[in-house]
């Protein structure tokens, strides 16, 4: 008997139950509405298609998230490097837009600490799914996670 079937099911599942939340984090990366539904289409369609190498050794999602980011990756760079856009571009699910202060210091910073904290706030993933997700050790995911903090808080000291 297949799995077949079941590593289906399981992707939709992830798809149905967190594509907004992947939709968000595309969003996030992108900066582009269309663009980030393309991501997150791509993403999806690339584990489907490449469902087989799934080897199981970590998380569905963590591996999910690691196609939609490379389409994120891929259809930014399609269009050349964009900024963080206005309120237009943030889905009405998610909270009031951040000041302009917020996304000022976000584009400042170093492109691994901006894709750990949207894997952390977007997706909410742990530090060995967002490892696993951007190919590094927990340990390297830890120290991102703390200095991406550390220059936000910086950023937004220096703003007050």
């Amino acid at each position: 008997m297949s799995c077949e079937p079941t590593m289906l099911q399981a992707i939709e599942a992830v798809y149905r139950g967190r594509g907004a939340d992947f939709f968000r984090f595309a969003l996030a990366r992108t900066t582009d509405r269309e663009l980030a539904r393309d991501a997150v289409q791509e993403g999806f369609a690339r584990a489907i298609r490449a469902r087989h190498s799934f080897r199981g050794s970590g998380s569905l999602e963590a591996w999910i998230g690691r196609c939609v980011l490379n389409a994120a990756v891929d259809a930014s760079q399609t269009v050349g490097d964009q900024e963080l856009d206005g309120e237009a571009d943030i889905p009405p699910s998610t909270p009031e837009p951040p000041h302009e202060d917020v996304r000022s210091a976000l584009r400042r910073l170093p492109q691994r600490q901006r894709d750990a904290l949207f894997l952390r706030f977007y997706l909410d993933f742990d530090y060995a799914a967002i490892a696993e997700t951007l190919g590094i050790e927990v340990g390297t995911v830890s120290a991102t996670l703390h200095a991406a903090r550390e220059n936000l808080t910086l950023a937004l000291q220096e703003v007050t």
